[in-house]
C-alpha cells in the first residue's frame, strides 16, 4: 500500500471499555472474519493469547488491519489494563492518531487521563468514540460534558446517537446530516427523524464553530455568515485533525456494530498519515523528513514477542522507502547488520506474507535481534527518538518452586525482558535473589504462568530481602585468643582489639602492635579476619559499615601460630568488641516523591506517616496536580507500587531512589536479630 492509503490507529482508554470488541466490529463489517468474534460466543480474533482467554482482558498488544474505500486501516488493539499499558505506549509511538474508547456510563477514566497526555507528549491526532450507548444507563450528553470538562473545550461531536439504552436506534451523521443504522451488516442511511432534527443542527453549528479556524479563508466566510458547505467542512476536519487543534468524537456501540461505519468513513478521509506530519524526530534532535520519493528504507521496532509457536517476533514501522524479502539492515543501537528474511501482515495470530512493504505500512518480521525501540537503516546512522515507557516501579523476588530450575527461569526471564522493555529482570548478589521489576503485580503473575506453560517450569513470588547495614556507636576493645590443641602442630593466635565508629565513613584498619608482640607476617591475617566478620554481620547478619578497627597487643607461638590462627583470633576479637560498643541495625530510606491529584494528597501524607516516613516538602506540577516529597524506610516502601494504586485509585505516580541509611527503631532492630538467631539455630 503506498502511503497515503495507510491509516495507523491505536485504540486505548481504560480497559474493559469495549476496545478490543470496536476492532473485531472492524474486521467483521469489512469482510476479514465472518462472525462477530468474543460476541455470542465466537471465538475472539484478537484476544487469541492463552492468558487472555484465562483472564478475560488483553495482555499484549494486537493488529487488526482492515481495507475499507481502498485504504488500509492498521487498528493496533492495545491493553490498557494498568499492569500492561506499556504495549499502549509502544504502540502509540507507531500510530498517527489515537482513538480513546471511553464508556457512556463511566466517562473518561484514570487510564484514559494518562494516557490522553502520553498521546499530546507524541503529538499524535486524537479521536473519541463514545462506546456502549446502547447500554440502560448510557448517556452522551454526560460523557460529552466529562470529556471537555477533562480535556478542554476542542472536542466536538461528529457523529451523534438517536437515542440511548434501549432505545438506541443508531447514529446521526452530524456533517452530511443523514441519520444511519445497520440491517444485518448494510447501512441504511436516511433523513434524520424530527425529534433529533434540532439536535442534529445545533451540533453542526458547534463543529463549525470548532474547525473554522483551521482555514482563514473558510473562517472569514463563516464569520460573515455564509453557509459553509459539506466538502468545505470535510476540508477543516482533516486539516484540524491532523494539526491537533480538534477532537472529533463519535458515538456507537461496538456489540451492536452501530457508528463503526461513520468511523471507518471517517478514518480514511480525515485521518492524517503518516506523511501528512513530514518528520519524524530522531535521538540527535534532527528531523526525519518523510518523503514519498525517498527510497532510503528505514525501520523502527515498536514491539517485540515471544511467540511459543513461531518464536521471537517484531513488530516494525516504516518510517520511510520500500523494504523487501531479504533486505539487509543495520541496527543503529548495536551496528550489527541484520536480515529480513521474511515480511509479514497480522491480524490477531494469523499472518500473511508479503514480498515488500511502503513507508507508513506496519510488517512484523521473524527472528530479529532488533529490540523495542531500535532503528533499522541501510547505514546504521539513523535512529529514532525512543518514546518513554511508564516506570517499572514494582519489584519482586522470584524463586523456584523445585532446585536445579533457576537457570531455566533467569533464561526465560531475560528473553521476556528483552521483548518487553517494561519488563526488568536483575540478579542481586548482595541479596542472592532473582529481582524482576515490573508495572504490577498482574504483569509478573502472567510472566509466571507463562513461565510454566512455555518452559515447564515453576517459580513463586517472594518478598524482597532488605539490604540493611549493622555499624557501632562506642569505643570498645576486647581480647581475642584462639588455642587449639589437636596431637600435633597446634593452632595459637592472640590479638588485642579497640574498635570505634568512624567519621569519616568506610572501614579502617590500623597496626598500633609494638616490640614484636604480634609479628609482622600476621598482622594481614588479623585485618582479613575483620573484614570476614565485618561482611557477615554480628548482630542479624548483615555486613558491618563504618569502623575503624585498630589492632594494639597480641602474643603469638613460635611453632603453634600461623595466619589461619590469628585470623579466628580477630573473628573472636572483634565479635567480643561489638558486644561492648552499642551495635545498632541500620536500614536503607528511600527519597519518594508522589505525584497526586489535589484530593489525594491527605491519604498520601497520612501513609507516609503510617510508613515511619516524614514529609519534606509540598508543591503543585504544571497539570494542577500535588507532588509530596518524603523520606521512607525503603522496607516500608517495596509494595508502593500496589498501595498507591489503592490509595489514589489509579491516578498517582511516583519516583523512588535509595538515599543514605538510618538506625531503625529499638524494636525492628530486636526482631531481626531475633529472625537471625533463628536462622541460624535451622542451619540456614
Amino acid at each position: 500500500m503506498a502511503a497515503e492509503k495507510v491509516k495507523n490507529v491505536v485504540l486505548v482508554g481504560q480497559g474493559g471499555v469495549g476496545k478490543t470488541m470496536l476492532a473485531e466490529a472492524m474486521l467483521h463489517l469489512t469482510g476479514r472474519t465472518s462472525r462477530l468474534g468474543g460476541h455470542a460466543g465466537t471465538k475472539p480474533t484478537l484476544d487469541y493469547d492463552e492468558q487472555e482467554e484465562k483472564r478475560g482482558i488483553s495482555v499484549s498488544l494486537t493488529m487488526a488491519p482492515v481495507m475499507w474505500e481502498g485504504t488500509r486501516i492498521n487498528m493496533l488493539d492495545a491493553p490498557c489494563y494498568p499492569d500492561f499499558v506499556g504495549d499502549a505506549y509502544a504502540a502509540m509511538s507507531a500510530a498517527e492518531t489515537a482513538l480513546f474508547v471511553v464508556d457512556a456510563i463511566d466517562g473518561p477514566q484514570t487510564t484514559t487521563t494518562r494516557l490522553w497526555y502520553a498521546a499530546e507528549d507524541l503529538s499524535l491526532a486524537r479521536a473519541v468514540f463514545v462506546n456502549r450507548l446502547d447500554k440502560a444507563e448510557a448517556n452522551f450528553d454526560n460523557a460529552m460534558s466529562l470529556l471537555q470538562e477533562r480535556f478542554g473545550n476542542r472536542l466536538g461531536a461528529v457523529t451523534i446517537p438517536m437515542g440511548t439504552g434501549e432505545a438506541f436506534a443508531g447514529i446521526i451523521d452530524v456533517v452530511h446530516q443523514k441519520a444511519r443504522h445497520l440491517e444485518g451488516t448494510k447501512v441504511v442511511e436516511e433523513e434524520i427523524p424530527a425529534e433529533f432534527k434540532d439536535a442534529a443542527e445545533a451540533a453542526r453549528e458547534t463543529l463549525v464553530d470548532l474547525v473554522a479556524e483551521a482555514d482563514d479563508e473558510i473562517m472569514m466566510k463563516y464569520l460573515e455568515g455564509e453557509h459553509i458547505t459539506e466538502a468545505e467542512l470535510e476540508g477543516l476536519l482533516a486539516t484540524a485533525i491532523r494539526e491537533r487543534i480538534f477532537v472529533p468524537v463519535f458515538a456507537g456501540a461496538a456489540v451492536k456494530e452501530e457508528g463503526i461505519i461513520s468511523l471507518m468513513n471517517a478514518v480514511v478521509n480525515w485521518f492524517p498519515t503518516m506523511s501528512d506530519f513530514g518528520r519524524i524526530p530522531l535521538v540527535n534532535g534532527e528531523q526525519l523528513d518523510i518523503s514519498p520519493d525517498d527510497d532510503r528504507p528505514v525501520v523502527f521496532a515498536f514491539k517485540s514477542l515471544q511467540d511459543p509457536q513461531t518464536g521471537r517476533l517484531s513488530f516494525l514501522k516504516v518510517l520511510a522507502g520500500t523494504v523487501s524479502t531479504g533486505l539487509e539492515l543495520t541496527n543503529a543501537r548495536t551496528r550489527k547488520s541484520e536480515r529480513l528474511g521474511h515480511l509479514y501482515l497480522m491480524c490477531g495470530r494469523e499472518t500473511s506474507e508479503v514480498k515488500n512493504a511502503e513507508a507508513g505500512d506496519i510488517i512484523v518480521v521473524p527472528k530479529l535481534e532488533a529490540q523495542t525501540g531500535d532503528t533499522l537503516s541501510v547505514t546504521g546512522k539513523v535512529e529514532a527518538a525512543a518514546f518513554r515507557f511508564p516506570n517499572s516501579l514494582y519489584r519482586i523476588a522470584i524463586e523456584p518452586e523445585q532446585r536445579g530450575t533457576e537457570d531455566k527461569i533467569f533464561t526465560f526471564l531475560e528473553k521476556a525482558a528483552e521483548a518487553d522493555p517494561t519488563l526488568k529482570v536483575e540478579r542481586d548478589e548482595e541479596t542472592a535473589q532473582t529481582v524482576v521489576s515490573a508495572i504490577g503485580e498482574a504483569q509478573v503473575s502472567v510472566l509466571l504462568d507463562r513461565l510454566e506453560d512455555r518452559a515447564g517450569v515453576t517459580a513463586r513470588t517472594v518478598k524482597l530481602r532488605i539490604p540493611y547495614r549493622e555499624t557501632i556507636r562506642r569505643v570498645a576493645s576486647a581480647q581475642g585468643r584462639h588455642k587449639k590443641q589437636t596431637g600435633g602442630a597446634g593452632q595459637f593466635g592472640d590479638c588485642y582489639l579497640r574498635i570505634e565508629p568512624n567519621p569519616d565513613g568506610g572501614y579502617e584498619f590500623v597496626d598500633e602492635v609494638v616490640g614484636g608482640a604480634i609479628p609482622r607476617g600476621f598482622i594481614p591475617a588479623v585485618d582479613k579476619g575483620v573484614q570476614e566478620t565485618m561482611r557477615d554481620g554480628v548482630l542479624a547478619g548483615y555486613p558491618m559499615i563504618d569502623v575503624k578497627v585498630a589492632v594494639y597487643d597480641g602474643s603469638y607461638h613460635p611453632v603453634d601460630s600461623n595466619e589461619m590462627a590469628f585470623k579466628t583470633a580477630a573473628r573472636i576479637g572483634f565479635q567480643k568488641a561489638v558486644e561492648q560498643a552499642e551495635a545498632v541495625i541500620l536500614e536503607p530510606m528511600a527519597k519518594l516523591a508522589v505525584t497526586v491529584p489535589e484530593s489525594y494528597a491527605g491519604s498520601i501524607m497520612g501513609d507516609i506517616s503510617a510508613s515511619r516516613g516524614r514529609v519534606e516538602g509540598m508543591d503543585t506540577t504544571e497539570k494542577g496536580e500535588t507532588r509530596v516529597m518524603a523520606t521512607v524506610p525503603y522496607a516500608e516502601v517495596t509494595d508502593y507500587a500496589t498501595r498507591l494504586r489503592s490509595l489514589s485509585r489509579g491516578t498517582g505516580e511516583f519516583e523512588i531512589e535509595i538515599s543514605g541509611y538510618e538506625q531503625v527503631p529499638h524494636d525492628v532492630q530486636q526482631k531481626l536479630a531475633q529472625e537471625y538467631a533463628e536462622r541460624r539455630a535451622q542451619g540456614k
